[in-house]
């Protein structure tokens, strides 16, 4: 099973932020190229990452194996700082590290600031490349070079607790409008229970509501991008998800400050009777409470039978430019990604390879990467393919105007005025 393909509209997209991208050779800043020494890695920590840290593991110890009088150094850094820790290492090499995991939306925004290394060349010569899924590609490709290798795809789904379901009667939701009223049929019947835990914080749990309303974030526009977060439609999907914060749900004191790592650790704690949450979410839910009671559909869009657009994430690897290992860097960042890797994490996490071939292994392997196929054979969504992306994920743009309206400090209208306004600045800086 392919991810579907919106190969045009995603070139264009990396055409127009490659526009503002500096001009990388094929060596690193420190022209230097050691064969041995101490190789640092970022890699993000996720919710249960002990399974994570074991497959990292085996990659590190076949690496040093094979590269003597080497060593590799991991860290696992918290996604939700990942913005100002990266700023601080592109600003100081000595502190950087040779390999890092980043998040596919920060491809271009990284490239921009000069971070990555282009390694086309060798992403090219990879045997293994060649059976890539092409929108992964796309996403570690910014004007035809490419700065990294796909490390995982990634799509959410509707989790719900089977045992409290069967135990109230309740059907799994077709529709939006059923989500909500479930949610709070629950929350009346179990008042110990979040109905649908929703976060504030958590943009890729609120964004399938903004989509699947028909609104979207931003429209391309002379070269660039303009807002789209306050236009009719967006703000229906605004007014559905943050209608779900409440006492008859999730209460804001409670739900408000929440990411999408502090929903799916409810959920799996037992705390809530469903959450919006990953393929790569499967192993923590496995790891808690509710083990062998719960299963997943996909999240429902606005009329029955529709799938709500999911945002069509994942994850890229690659190496920072100011690397002084750059052959043993490359080496370590193809090992990282390979079909051997993902095919481990896929095992260990639950984390969909971007490899076609394993990916089609694993749906057949494991029964519940089926809801996460057939969402991404719904059709995906993504962010704008700007670098102007990155500012305005790290300013917590989206969640600072769910926040505002979940507190009632502002109307849906006013703090989507707001939103877009800061957008649109953040889309003229970048070109």
């Amino acid at each position: 099973m392919k991810l579907p393909v919106r190969l045009a509209a995603l070139t264009a997209a990396l055409l127009v932020s490659a526009a503002c991208a500096p001009q990388t050779s094929g060596t690193t800043s420190s022209d230097r190229d050691d064969r041995t020494g101490t190789l640092r890695v970022w890699l993000f920590q996720e919710v249960g990452n002990a399974p994570k840290e074991k497959v990292v593991d085996t990659v590190v110890a076949a690496f040093e194996k094979a590269h003597p009088d080497t060593e590799v150094d991991v860290e696992y850094i918290p996604v939700e700082t990942r913005a100002q820790r990266v700023k601080a290492a592109f600003n100081d090499p000595g502190s950087a590290p040779d390999v890092m995991e980043f998040g596919n939306t920060d491809t271009a925004g990284h490239v921009r600031d000069g971070g990555l290394l282009d390694v086309t060349e060798e992403f090219t010569a990879w045997d293994e490349a060649e059976d890539t899924d092409p929108t992964a590609r796309q996403s570690v490709a910014v004007d035809g070079k490419v700065y990294g290798a796909p490390l995982y795809v990634g799509v959410r789904a509707l989790y719900y607790r089977t045992d409290v379901f069967d135990a109230l009667g309740l059907d799994v939701p077709r529709t939006m409008d059923e989500l909500a009223a479930t949610a709070r049929a629950v929350r009346a019947a179990r008042p110990g229970l979040y109905g649908l835990v929703v976060g504030g914080a958590y943009t890729y749990g609120a964004l399938p509501f903004v989509w699947a309303h028909g609104g979207d974030l931003a429209t391309g526009r002379d070269g660039s991008y303009v807002s789209a977060i306050d236009s009719p439609a967006a703000r229906k999907g605004i007014e559905a998800y943050t209608s779900l914060f409440g006492d008859d749900n999730c209460p804001a004191a409670k739900c408000a400050g929440m990411g999408g790592n502090d929903t799916v650790t409810a959920f799996a704690a037992g705390k809530a009777a469903m959450a919006i949450g990953g393929d790569f979410s499967h192993a923590a839910v496995e790891a808690g409470a509710v083990k062998g009671k719960y299963a997943v559909v996909p999240l429902p869009g606005v009329r029955a039978g529709s799938i709500a657009p999911a945002f069509a994430g994942g994850n890229n690897v690659g190496v920072l430019r100011s690397t002084s290992h750059r052959t043993l860097a490359v080496d370590l960042m193809k090992r990282l990604a390979s079909k051997e890797t993902q095919s481990g994490l896929f095992d260990a996490m639950g984390f969909l390879p971007t490899f076609a071939d394993v990916r089609q292994r694993a749906a057949a392997k494991e029964p519940f990467v089926k809801p996460f196929v057939e969402t991404l054979a719904a059709g995906t969504k993504f962010v704008p393919a700007s670098p102007a992306w990155s500012r305005i994920d790290s300013s917590q743009v989206l969640p600072t105007m769910f926040q505002e309206v979940v507190s009632g400090r502002k109307s849906v209208a006013a703090a989507a005025g707001d939103a877009a306004a800061k957008m649109d600045d953040a889309f003229g800086s970048a070109g």
